[in-house]
C-alpha cells in the first residue's frame, strides 16, 4: 500500500487517520495542506475516486464565501478555484493508488490491500 494522508495538523479527523494506520503500522505519507496542497493530478485522482467534487467540499467550513463562490461559478472554472483555495475540501483526504476517501472512514481502508 502507498498511503498517503492530505489534511492539516489542527484537524481532528486527520489526527485521527494517522493514528488509524501508524496502530496498524502501515507506512503512510503526510502531506499538510497548509504548506503544500494537493497536485492537480492528486486532485483529479480523488475526485474521479470519491464521485465528484461535492462529496469533497467542506460544508462547515468558516469560509462560507469561499464555499458558495465554488459552488456557483461555472462548472468549467471550479477545479482551478479549489486549486487555488484548497482549504474548501473535507479532510482528510486518504489515497491509496486510485482509491481515495474524503474523511476519516476506516471502514473502508480496512478493505485496501
Amino acid at each position: 500500500m502507498n498511503i498517503q494522508v492530505f489534511g492539516t495538523n489542527k484537524c481532528f479527523d486527520t489526527k485521527k487517520a494517522m493514528r488509524y494506520f501508524k496502530e496498524r503500522n502501515i507506512k503512510y505519507q503526510f502531506i499538510d495542506m497548509k504548506e503544500k496542497g494537493m497536485s492537480k493530478g492528486e486532485y483529479t485522482s480523488v475526485k474521479q475516486a470519491v464521485g465528484g467534487l461535492s462529496s469533497m467540499l467542506d460544508e462547515n467550513i468558516k469560509d462560507k464565501e469561499a464555499l458558495l463562490l465554488i459552488k456557483y461559478i461555472a462548472d468549467k472554472d471550479k477545479d482551478e478555484k479549489v486549486l487555488e483555495n484548497q482549504k474548501v475540501l473535507r479532510t482528510p483526504i486518504v489515497r491509496n493508488g486510485k482509491q481515495a476517501t474524503v474523511g476519516y472512514v476506516p471502514d473502508v481502508w480496512k478493505e485496501w490491500k
